[in-house]
């Protein structure tokens, strides 16, 4: 008999199909957008660990002809339709790759998206350590492209060192929020930080 979280699995991933996007993660980051009201018609996306794409097509839906989104990854991603989703393949930690979006990006970016993560080992410490790095990273990259009052979206995993984590993001933003979308596997300990109101470079 299937687990429940097979069961959830596979009715995620049809729905995910069902609405023509690249990963059943769109269906996250949908539930997150229209919770929390995070996007708007004409703003500047940045998308950190963008491959294979789905994050980039509800983004893209959220910010219509008008607005800008800029996906980034090691990875390639298949370009979609669109002229204003744009790509970028390359290490976010690299300078030059962080200067190329926020060349792209024109001044500073409304909304910040994360969903790195590491090559999973499957020691859970492990892993946990490796995903805040990339978390910490991008908020990091964050602070370099994003404007005041704007929102972030960031993967972490729970764990030992997740309180610490939390703290170190909170000066940052007027607003953290834990979320944990309902196409999350339960037996994941993957949760999302839904970070608005951000307060600048001063906040650091």
């Amino acid at each position: 008999m299937p687990s429940k979280d097979q069961v959830l699995g596979d009715f995620y991933y049809r729905e995910a199909k069902r609405g023509g996007y690249r990963s059943r993660s769109a269906l996250k980051l949908k539930e997150i957008a229209e919770k929390y009201r995070i996007f708007r018609k004409g703003q500047v996306v940045i998308d950190l660990g963008a491959a294979p794409g789905g994050w980039l097509q509800v983004e893209r839906e959220m910010v219509g002809p008008e607005g800008l989104v800029i996906g980034v990854d090691l990875s390639p991603i298949t370009p979609l339709p669109f002229d204003n989703v744009r790509l970028i393949r390359g290490d976010i930690a690299a300078p030059d790759i962080i200067e190329q979006v926020c060349k792209l990006a024109g001044g500073k970016a409304d909304v910040v998206v994360s969903d790195l993560a590491p090559k999973f080992s499957g020691i859970h410490d492990l892993d946990h350590v490796r995903q805040l790095d990339l978390s910490t990273m991008a908020l990091a990259v964050s602070s370099r492209v994003m404007r005041a009052g704007g929102s972030m979206i960031m993967k972490v995993l729970m764990g030992s060192e997740f309180k610490r984590f939390f703290s170190s993001v909170e000066p940052h933003f007027g607003s953290v929020r834990i979320h944990k979308p309902k196409a999350s596997r339960e037996s994941s300990s993957e949760v999302y930080l839904v970070c608005m109101g951000f307060r600048g470079k001063s906040s650091s």
